[in-house]
């Protein structure tokens, strides 16, 4: 049985025009970048668009500027993508606002993505403990992403206003129309199911 090839692997090929190669690395990201979209969908354009459409417009946009990309490291292309994904978001803004084109806006948007990765990594995984070997092979947000993502939508919801936008557990339970007790079982509970399935990736 063949090894399934590592990201850094993938990032090579592409760089080298094998076909698929890039197709396959971006895949791996769609959790992640998932994630932070709908975080800022949900903040910025108040459900005008949908994430995965998002996510979708940012994959076309790494494959048709691929070639520009410098970087080595999977952490490197995760800044690029982040970077191509608040461009888009920007782009959104504008449009559903009519303003004109603010590099600011860009920039704002850019640092929001990179806090709530920082998030993701930092403070979640501190709660759930490090994904260890996994890790070693891979991004510790993606890592959690996905196992975030394989949630039931409220035990994801209580750990993304929690631990992403940094909310504390009455203002989660106001969020969610909950009491504080049931936002802090919820959320017990899905972080359990988060560090189990960490455990069942190893």
């Amino acid at each position: 049985m063949t090894a399934e090839p590592t990201s850094d692997q993938l990032l090579s090929e592409a760089r080298q025009g094998r076909v698929g190669a890039l197709g396959l690395l971006l895949e791996r990201y769609r959790n992640y970048l998932t994630l932070l979209a709908e975080l800022k969908v949900g903040r910025w354009l108040r459900g005008k668009v949908d994430a995965p459409d998002l996510v979708q417009d940012v994959f076309l946009a790494a494959a048709r500027d691929f070639a520009t990309f410098r970087g080595t490291t999977e952490a490197e292309l995760l800044g690029w993508l982040r970077r191509i994904l608040a461009c888009e978001l920007a782009d959104l803004v504008r449009h559903h606002t009519a303003g004109r084109r603010d590099a600011r806006l860009e920039r704002r948007l850019a640092d929001d993505l990179d806090r709530s990765s920082q998030a993701l990594d930092a403070g979640l995984a501190a709660s759930v403990s490090s994904p260890s070997q996994q890790a070693v092979r891979r991004e510790r947000a993606v890592v959690l992403a996905d196992a975030l993502k394989g949630l039931p939508a409220d035990y994801a919801r209580v750990v993304a206003l929690h631990h992403l936008e940094g909310l504390t557990f009455p203002e989660v339970a106001e969020r969610m129309g909950r009491s504080v007790d049931s936002v802090k079982q919820l959320w017990m509970r899905a972080l359990g199911k988060i560090r189990r399935a960490v455990e069942g990736s190893l």
